[in-house]
Order: structure tokens, then C-alpha cells, then sequence
């Protein structure tokens, strides 16, 4: 990051220390952050290197996590209101809503997030050069959908609602051209259809979206441009497998995933993403049309048993919400719902952590506690290893340190609990 906030040397001390890794906690751990914002040592203090006159943060007693990552969002969308919506809005006001939004992502333990449709790169500047607050971003401004896709907001006249959300291709050159346009614009990624949704009126998560052929021609037009990820919006199991063969990086949701595909995305280090707060936390009769609603509800027990089976099988899982179908500023309770369908807290944490860093490519840098890392960690009330939940509480994330900065300060100032 590249903001020009003051940073002076920390040393966060008196802390049980889960460093991200899967490695058992330290129970007398010290965190030293020099003043780049580099960590420089994260272990025991009985080898620690001695206190200087660094700022000291007291974690009496708990728990020091590596700040956390939600790798599928949507922050310029209020939870629960349909992508059209926005465009009635005066840009202005969806500004500051957004900023609000990355405020509550950031005090939620969210130091990185992966933006899936909707938010501008200006948003990943504004946040690198401090002129706001919130998790860095990797975006992927727009999402390309095939006509009556998945992300075509069109209303049957062709008036478009997406507000600069949707990216439409329908054949293999367009879907090269949809790819230039959003790295044009500044995309970290790129994000494909490839199936139907649960928020869009005119398919249905078995539909499929891309065609194989034309997954191919979106990642190898991102590889031509630096190499860059493609995450599928791929629900149904058809779509899967044909994301997978495609050679995207991720699939998100995963709501079909059967064996097959889960032998083959294993094969191929393809990551999955699987949005379980959409399921536990996303469905409200009251909100939501009722095609919307019927699909959640039919597609509910069949996401469970097949990511509690992606569990099971071990697939490369990295942690993401859907956040704006589900609420903002509550991501870690994803951690809760994935250890309901089997994962152990800790493995739930480093999905959340290193994984999500490997995920974004940046697991040399985020993800762990270890020196040479970037200083992103979160201090928690409550033992997360005993009860997950207390990391779905944002007042439960007492400390946010972002790049060696202190975001987020409820510590009592005596640092006893």
C-alpha cells in the first residue's frame, strides 16, 4: 500500500498467537512491526527480540490472528438491493455508501478483499494512497456475462440497470474484447458467468453460461495481459466443469460441485470459494422476489451436502461471503458456517487466511504471521479455536492492524481484558 499515514514501530505482546499456517497457537506470543510496516518477528517471547521504544500493544491475553481476507464481494451494492437499484441512485451517494461499507468490511477483521462485480478500480487507489479506509482490493470492475446471462441487468427493452456492473459477450471474440475493456479499465481479474444465479430473472444456477470455448479465450486473453486470475460465477454443476476445463483460477459458490469435479479441480489447483453466507445468511422471503426466494430455498440442502463433500475431499477452499446478497461488515461468520459442514476451526482459519492469500497471489506477502510479511492481523475477544463464532462479531475484533497502521483500537488502554 502506498498511503502516506505516519508509521512507527509496534510490538503487539502478552498474546495467543495463531500465525495462519495450521501451526499450533503460542500461548505467550509477541508480534514486532518495524516502522515500514513489516512484521520482523511473530513467536515466543522467550525469544523475542527486547522491547525498544516501540509502540506497545497489550493484547492481554487474546487471541492474534493474521488480519483475514473475504475473496467475493460486492461493496458497492447495499446488502439486499438489486444491482439495478443503484442506477437510481446519485453516484455521490453511492460513493459514500461504498466507503462506508469498506469501513465496516475493515472493522470486521477484513484487511484484503476481492471486489467481484460493480466496484471501480478509483476504489483500490483510494484506499492505497489513504484517501480512504478500508481492506485493499483487488477488483474486477465487471463481470462478463453471455445476453440474458447471469450479469445482463437489462430490462426486455434493452435498457441497461447495471450501473457499469455488466460486461456482455457472445462469442469467442467478444468474450477477448469484454476481457481488454476491463483491464482497460483497470481490473485485477477477470470475472466470467459461467452458469445461471439465484438473483437473476431470466436463468437458473443449472443454466450454463460461457460456453468452454469461450472460458478458454477469456483466460488466455488474461494471461496475455500479465497473468491475470479468472474467477467463474459457476453454480450448477455443467457450468463447473466447464470453468474448470476452461482453466479458471477459482470457481465461485460451487453449489453443484459434484466427485468428478472435485477430482478435477484438485488436479488443477483450481481454488473454490463457496459462499456459504448466501445460504445461511442470504434468503429472506421478505426482501427477496419470489423467483429469487424459490431458487434459494430449492438449492439450499444441495450446496450443504456438496461443500460439506468439498470439505471432506480437502478442495483448495479460500474464504468468501457474497457480501451485499448477505450482510456487510459480518464476513467472518463464513468461518461459522463452514466448520457447520465439517472443517476444523483452524482449518477454517487458514482457508480465511493463507489460502485466501494464495488465492490473490500474494501468499509472500499476506496471509500468515511470519517476519518478512506485511503487519495485517486482528486481535479477538474469546478463543476462536473453541468457538468459531466469536470471529462473526465485529465487536469481538478488538485491534485491526493494517500494513503496520492501527485501524481499528477497542483494547482497554491498561490492555487487561
Amino acid at each position: 500500500m502506498t498511503d502516506t499515514t505516519t508509521r512507527t514501530a509496534l510490538r503487539v505482546h502478552n498474546a495467543r498467537l495463531i500465525d495462519g499456517t495450521g501451526a499450533s497457537p503460542v500461548d505467550d506470543g509477541v508480534v514486532t512491526i518495524d516502522a515500514q510496516g513489516t512484521i520482523t518477528y511473530a513467536g515466543p517471547a522467550a525469544t523475542a527480540p527486547p522491547a525498544g521504544q516501540d509502540q506497545v500493544v497489550d493484547a492481554g491475553g487474546r487471541t492474534v490472528l493474521p488480519g483475514f481476507f473475504d475473496c467475493h464481494v460486492h461493496l458497492a451494492y447495499a446488502h439486499g438491493s438489486p444491482p439495478g437499484r443503484r442506477a437510481e441512485l446519485d453516484p455521490v451517494l453511492v460513493t459514500l455508501d461504498t466507503a462506508t461499507r469498506l469501513r465496516q468490511t475493515l472493522d470486521a477483521g477484513i484487511t484484503t478483499a476481492r471486489d467481484l462485480g460493480g466496484l471501480s478500480a478509483g476504489f483500490r487507489t483510494a484506499v492505497e494512497s489513504g484517501r480512504v479506509t478500508g481492506p485493499r482490493l483487488h477488483t474486477a470492475v465487471r463481470i462478463i456475462s453471455h445476453t440474458g446471462g447471469h450479469a445482463d441487468v437489462r430490462m426486455p427493452d434493452g435498457t441497461d440497470l447495471s450501473a457499469g456492473m455488466s460486461e456482455i459477450a457472445d462469442d469467442t471474440d467478444a468474450a477477448r474484447l469484454a476481457v481488454r475493456r476491463v483491464l482497460r479499465d483497470g481490473a485485477d481479474l477477470v470475472k466470467v458467468c459461467a452458469t445461471g444465479g439465484m438473483g437473476s430473472p431470466y436463468d437458473d444456477p443449472d443454466d450454463e453460461g460461457l460456453l468452454e470455448e469461450e472460458i478458454r479465450a477469456v483466460v488466455d486473453e488474461a494471461r496475455r495481459h500479465g497473468g491475470k486470475p479468472v474467477a467463474a460465477h459457476a453454480q450448477g454443476n455443467a457450468g463447473i466443469l466447464n470453468a474448470i476445463r476452461g482453466g479458471v483460477t477459482s470457481i465461485e459458490h460451487g453449489y453443484g460441485l459434484d466427485e468428478r469435479a472435485l477430482d478435477m479441480a484438485g488436479e488443477r489447483g483450481v481454488f473454490v470459494v463457496p459462499t456459504l453466507s448466501t445460504v445461511y445468511a442470504g434468503i429472506n422471503k421478505d426482501t427477496m422476489p419470489d423467483y429469487h426466494y424459490q431458487k434459494k430455498t430449492r438449492w439450499s440442502g444441495v450446496t450443504k451436502e456438496n461443500i460439506a463433500r468439498a470439505i471432506e475431499y480437502g478442495a483448495r477452499i479460500a474464504l468468501g461471503t457474497d457480501a451485499a446478497v448477505g450482510p456487510h461488515g459480518v464476513n467472518l461468520m463464513e468461518l461459522s458456517y463452514l466448520v457447520d459442514l465439517g472443517m476444523d476451526p483452524m482449518a477454517a482459519i487458514v482457508a480465511g487466511t493463507r489460502t485466501s492469500a494464495e488465492l490473490l497471489g500474494v501468499a509472500d506477502e499476506l496471509g500468515t504471521l511470519a517476519a518478512g510479511r506485511t503487519a495485517d492481523l486482528v486481535i479477538c475477544d474469546g478463543d476462536p479455536l473453541q468457538d468459531i463464532g466469536v470471529l462473526g462479531d465485529p465487536a469481538n475484533i478488538v485491534c485491526v492492524v493494517q500494513d503496520g497502521v492501527v485501524r481499528k483500537d477497542l483494547l482497554p488502554t491498561d490492555g487487561r481484558p
